[in-house]
C-alpha cells in the first residue's frame, strides 16, 4: 500500500502501515485520491528535524481552516478532525518517518485529533514527536528530495523562501473501500485563486545557483512589498504601485511639544530654501504630535540637513531626522489634480456630471415618482410636487362656492371670529369687515 508524492523538488514514495494505523492510512489515501493535497505548500521546515504540509492553503492564507479529514470534506456536517490512534510501539527513529500532525482535544488532553496535515522527519531519533504525531507510514524512495527540502532557504518562521509544493499524489495501491459520496476527479484540478495568492517565489522560477540566503530573502520581501503596493493602488490609497517617496522631504521626530513651525523653519533654512515646514498636530486638540515634515527646494539641501542635524538639541530635546517615506502628500496632490482635470473636461465631481446633477441616493424617472411614494427627492422635485398638489385659487373658490348653501349677498359682508373668554366659554363673535384672524366666509 503506497502513495507517490510528486513535489517540486522530486518524487517521494511512501509505504503505509495499514495494519498498525488503519484509520490514519484510510484518511491519507482518500485525501490523495480526491486530489486534496494538490498544490499544497510545504509551510514549515525545521532543518534536521521535520517538514510539515497537508494544508491546501497554508497558514499564511487568511482563508485557511487548517485542513480537514476526508470525512469532513465529504460531509460538511461531520467534524473536520477525528481521533488519531497513536501506536506506542511506533517511534520516530528513522529519517523519512511519516506521521499525522495532531492536537490535543479540548475535552480530554489525552486524546489527540488529526485532520489532513502531516509531517515527514528529516533526522533520526526524534523522540520529541513520539506521542504527539501519529505515525502511519515511512519513506522508501526519494531521500534525495528530502535532502533538498532540508537544505532549502527558510525565513525566521521556517517558511521556505522559494515555494515547495505537492504537485500530484498518485495512489499505487489502495486496500480501502471508498466512503459514501467520494468521487475521484478525472484530472488534477487547477490551483485556486486563494492558493495562487500565497505564492511568493514560484517553485518553477529559476534562481541563480550561487545566490545566498540573504539575497533570496531580499527578493521575497521585494515581491511581497510589490504585492501590497498593488493592493493599495486598487483601493485608491496610492496613485500607482511604483510611487516612491520624495527625496527632498525630511522627517523630523522627537520634538519638544512647544516647538513651532516657525522655529524649525528658521533653524533648517540655513541649509537652503524651504518650500514647506509643518509640525503635525492633533486634529481635535491642536497639540503637537512631536514630529514634522520639512520640504526643501533642492535635494542636496535636504541631504545636507540630514547629515548635519542628527541628534541636535532643539528646545531641550535631541531630535532625530530621516528621509521621509510618506507618499500621502503625493497621493493627495495626484487625486486633486486628477479631479480638477476631469472637472474641466465635463464638469461635475471628478468629471462625472451626473454626480452633481441630482443629489440623491437613487435615480428614477419623474413618471414613476408621480405614480407612487418615492424615497428620496431633490429640491426641484419637492418644489414641483408642491405645485402639483397645491390647489389653485379658482379651484378653491369653486369648492367654497359649492359648499355654501346661503345665497350670495353683494351688499352684506361679515366674518366669524372664534375666541374663548376668561371663563372658558366659547364665544363666536360676528364682526363686519375682516377679522383679526383673517378667516372669511361669504363676501369678497
Amino acid at each position: 500500500m503506497s502513495v507517490l508524492l510528486e513535489t517540486s523538488l522530486g518524487d517521494i514514495v511512501v509505504d503505509l502501515l495499514v495494519d498498525a494505523a488503519p484509520k490514519l492510512c484510510e484518511n491519507f489515501l482518500k485525501l490523495c485520491k480526491i486530489k486534496y493535497y494538490n498544490f499544497s505548500p510545504v509551510h514549515s521546515v525545521q532543518k534536521n528535524f521535520s517538514f510539515q504540509t497537508g494544508d491546501p492553503l497554508g497558514p499564511d492564507s487568511k482563508e485557511s481552516d487548517g485542513g480537514s479529514s476526508i470525512w469532513g470534506v465529504l460531509d460538511a456536517r461531520a467534524p473536520k478532525t477525528f481521533v488519531a490512534d497513536i501506536d506506542p510501539k511506533l517511534k520516530h527513529l528513522e529519517m523519512g518517518t511519516v506521521s499525522m500532525a495532531t492536537v490535543a482535544s479540548t475535552k480530554d488532553p489525552d486524546i489527540r485529533l488529526a485532520g489532513s496535515q502531516f509531517l515527514i522527519t528529516l533526522g533520526e531519533n526524534l523522540d520529541y514527536l513520539d506521542g504527539k504525531a501519529a505515525i502511519f507510514g515511512k519513506v522508501v524512495e526519494g531521500f534525495d528530495a528530502l535532502q533538498k527540502i532540508n537544505e532549502a532557504f527558510i525565513d525566521e518562521r521556517g517558511r521556505p523562501l522559494k515555494d515547495i509544493r505537492i504537485k500530484h499524489t498518485p495512489i499505487l495501491d489502495d486496500p480501502f473501500d471508498d466512503p459514501l459520496g467520494l468521487r475521484e476527479p478525472s484530472s488534477s484540478p487547477l490551483p485556486s485563486k486563494a492558493q495562487l495568492a500565497t505564492v511568493m517565489i514560484g517553485d518553477d522560477e529559476e534562481l541563480d545557483e550561487n545566490i545566498d540566503e540573504a539575497a533570496v530573502e531580499k527578493l521575497r520581501r521585494e515581491r511581497e512589498a510589490r504585492a501590497q503596493a498593488l493592493t493599495l493602488e486598487m483601493v485608491g490609497d496610492l496613485p500607482f504601485a511604483e510611487v516612491k517617496p520624495p527625496e527632498n522631504v525630511l522627517f523630523v521626530c522627537k520634538l519638544n511639544p512647544v516647538t513651532q513651525d516657525e522655529d524649525l523653519h528658521l533653524i533648517f533654512s540655513r541649509f537652503g530654501k524651504i518650500l514647506s515646514c509643518e509640525v503635525i498636530r492633533d486634529k481635535r486638540t491642536g497639540d503637537s504630535l512631536q514630529y514634522a515634515f520639512i520640504e526643501f527646494e533642492e535635494q542636496k539641501d535636504c541631504e545636507q540637513a540630514y547629515f548635519k542635524m542628527q541628534g541636535v538639541l532643539i528646545d531641550d530635546h535631541r531630535i532625530h531626522v530621516d528621509f521621509s517615506q510618506s507618499v500621502s502628500k503625493l497621493s493627495d496632490n495626484w487625486r486633486d489634480s486628477t479631479n480638477t482635470k476631469r472637472a474641466k473636461q465635463s464638469g461635475g465631481f471628478g468629471g462625472i456630471s451626473s454626480l452633481e446633477k441630482r443629489r440623491q441616493y437613487r435615480a428614477s424617472d419623474t413618471d414613476s415618482r408621480s405614480r407612487g411614494y418615492g424615497m428620496v427627492f431633490d429640491k426641484d422635485d419637492m418644489r414641483n410636487r408642491g405645485r402639483r398638489n397645491s390647489p389653485s385659487k379658482s379651484s378653491r373658490r369653486s369648492r367654497s362656492q359649492s359648499r355654501s348653501r346661503s345665497p350670495r349677498r353683494k351688499d352684506y359682508k361679515y366674518s366669524y371670529e372664534y375666541r374663548q373668554d376668561r371663563g372658558g366659554r366659547d364665544n363666536i363673535g360676528r364682526d363686519e369687515g375682516r377679522s383679526r384672524h383673517g378667516y372669511h366666509r361669504g363676501g369678497r
